[in-house]
Formats: C-alpha cells, structure tokens, sequence
C-alpha cells in the first residue's frame, strides 16, 4: 500500500469529520484528480503515490476539465481548492514529498468572468405565478412554491427543506431555515403568502415533521425538480410575458427576485 491510501482516508475521515464540515462542503473537497490520474500515469489509483501527483500532472488535470470536459473556470477553481486543501494535510505529514506539495499549492486560481444577475420584474412575477392551474391540486402547489420563493429569496436547499415546524402563520408570520454556512434565518412573509401557506397546509393538512414541498415519497425534492416545473411555467407564462421568452429563468433567478 502506498502512502496516497492512508492519507486519503485519514483527510477525509479526520481533517474534514473534525471541521464539522457539511454534506455538501465535502463532497466538494473529493479530489477527483486521483481517479482522472489513472490514465496518465498508467496506474491504477490503489497504487498511486503522492509523489506521482505533481504540479504537472494536476495542471493537466484541470485543463482537461476546462477543455475535455467543458466545466467553468469556477468549476476549475473549485477543484483546485479541493485538491490544496489535501496538500495543505499532507505537508504536514509527508515531508519526504515537500518539493513536490509546495510545487502543487503553487498553482494559482484563475480569475472567471463575473456573470450578470438576472432577476424578474413586477410583470414577469406576475404572469410567472399566474402560470400554475389553480384548479389542480399539482398546479396550486407550484403557485405556492413559486410565491414562496419569489417572495423570501429563500435558495433551492433552504425551499425544499422547509418543514411545517419552520413555518409561523398569522401574526408575525415567517419562515425559519438553516442557511448557508449553518446560519439560522427567519424571514418574513407577505399577508398574501403567508394566506397561501394557510390554505395549503388546510388543504393537506400535514403534521408538523411533514416537509411544506416533498416529493412522492415524502423526502425532500430535489434541485432539478424544481427546475423542471420553473422551466414548465416560464413557458407558459412567456406567451403572455414574450420578455419572459429571452431570460435564463433559473432557481437562483428567483432568489435575487
């Protein structure tokens, strides 16, 4: 066994279990660059070492990611930080390779074009959440989840959540959610949502563990369900909105809305 092995294990068994990290920050930091060397050293990973992994081999790593396979330069910087993040661990417990760890960190990010936020005006919310069936019971529950989140800017994993324990109706009425970076928040909503979210939990009348948008099985629904239905309803609200027609209608969109 090489020393690449054991080391894997204890940064992710050790290092990121003793941050605390969560589920997402983790799946994050997964070094894919270990897998992708395979090809390129003729090795399989099981007999990688960490000396294999050089400055070289990591930077043709992450231009086939841009070029191979078509990811962004936040993608690349992504991965990058992931892949740093191990060498930063094993500095400190491998100084035979340290020529080659200071070589890896030396790498420099790349500077990525900053994207221009898109968000929908008055008209477009409106033809955008006049878009649902309200006379069926799956178009009155995208009204409602479409309202909730253009009207708290809540993101995709915070919306889907959402269980009746998090949501206070009548006076003062609010939503509460652990945000990003563990951050709890409660936001308020308007008397008109908060009427939807009354009606709704009348018409389903869920417990208060029950999740306020689950999918079939009761878990949480997932990110590309969202999308799905918000590309659904776009379309048909464009044909009476056409300026609907040339946006990048996303998730994200909703939430600087």
């Amino acid at each position: 066994m090489t020393a690449l092995a054991p080391l894997l294990q204890a940064y992710f068994t050790d290092r990121l279990a003793q941050r605390g990290l969560s589920p997402h920050t983790v799946r994050a930091a997964t070094p894919g660059g270990c897998c992708s060397a395979t090809p390129a050293t003729g090795w399989p990973p099981p007999e990688l070492d960490l000396g294999q992994l050089d400055a070289d081999l990591v930077g043709a790593f992450l231009d086939h990611l841009e070029t191979a396979r078509g990811n962004a330069v936040r993608t690349r910087n992504l991965r990058l930080a992931a892949i740093h993040s191990l060498f930063d661990y094993a500095a400190l417990r491998c100084p035979e390779n340290a020529a080659t760890i200071q070589r890896v960190l030396a790498i420099p990010v790349k500077r990525a074009n900053t994207t221009v936020v898109t968000y929908l005006t008055r008209d477009e919310v409106d033809a955008l959440l006049a878009a649902p069936d309200l006379h069926t019971w799956l178009g009155r529950w995208d009204h409602v989840l479409l309202a909730l989140a253009v009207q708290t800017g809540l993101r995709v994993a915070e919306l889907t959540a959402l269980t009746w324990n998090n949501v206070t109706l009548g006076f003062g009425a609010h939503v509460r959610c652990d945000g990003k970076g563990r951050k709890q928040r409660s936001t308020p909503v308007t008397k008109l949502v908060a009427a939807l979210l009354k009606d709704w939990s009348g018409e389903q009348q869920p417990a208060p563990t029950d999740r306020v948008f689950p999918n079939r099985l009761g878990g949480p629904l997932s990110r590309d369900a969202v999308a799905d239905l918000l590309d659904k309803h776009t379309a048909t609200a464009a044909a009476c909105c056409p300026s609907l027609a040339s946006k990048s209608v996303t998730p994200h969109t909703l939430r600087h809305t």
